[in-house]
């Protein structure tokens, strides 16, 4: 990858949308566990509007495009929770890249970091409260860590990938403190938590999308 152009985003966001699809029914099981088991319907809802949304754009539209109308559609979509988090995470996205007719490694991370911070700001959750918060937040700081260390984009997104990876698994010991999950207690300790599995499934799909591009 040299620079990824506003049609290679929104072949992202399809690779998302498949991916997410393919992985609905795991993290509705996830969240019937622990939550109201909509999580894989609710996020493969918000996608499904995206990517409609982005068929209709038009050629010349740039990055900040993409993602403003990723945010809209997915908000517009989504009520649960999840719609204002991933709705604010896409407009911080956007404004991260402001102005770029195109999107390099160096904003690539950026706009991980931007959409990690954009959820936090948003749903107020810190690290270690059993949120997407704990697969989020590691992803962006390991993207930006291999950004310092010159990595090309790939790297940049196996680094984010297997720091999420590992921040969804420490969710299985944590004690939810936020949303739904917080109601059961001790109860919610072994599981993961649904929105953090769903960020690795994000992440890795956008990895794969930018590996094959």
């Amino acid at each position: 990858m040299t620079e990824l152009t506003a049609a290679d985003l929104r072949t992202i966001f399809q690779a998302i949308g498949d991916a997410i699809e393919a992985d609905k029914s795991r993290l509705s099981e996830l969240d019937g566990v622990i939550g109201d088991a909509d999580h894989g319907v609710t996020m493969s809802i918000g996608f499904t509007a995206v990517n409609e949304a982005l068929a209709k754009l038009d050629a010349s539209a740039d990055p900040t495009t993409v993602f403003n109308t990723a945010a809209k559609s997915f908000l517009n979509a989504v009520g649960a929770s999840s719609g204002p988090l991933y709705g604010t995470a896409f407009m911080r996205a956007g404004a991260a890249v402001k102005g770029k007719p195109t999107v390099d490694r160096d904003a690539l991370a950026d706009c991980i970091q931007a959409m990690a911070k954009g959820m936090q700001d948003r749903g107020k959750a810190e690290r270690g409260e059993k949120t997407m918060m704990d697969a989020w937040l590691p992803a962006a700081d390991a993207a930006q860590e291999a950004k310092a260390r010159g990595d090309d984009a790939v790297a940049c997104l196996e680094a984010a990938v297997a720091a999420a990876e590992a921040g969804a698994e420490a969710t299985k010991a944590m004690l939810a403190t936020k949303g739904r999950a917080s109601r059961l207690g001790e109860r919610a300790i072994g599981h993961m938590d649904p929105g953090a599995a769903s960020a690795v499934t994000i992440l890795k799909a956008i990895t794969a999308a930018v590996r094959g591009l």
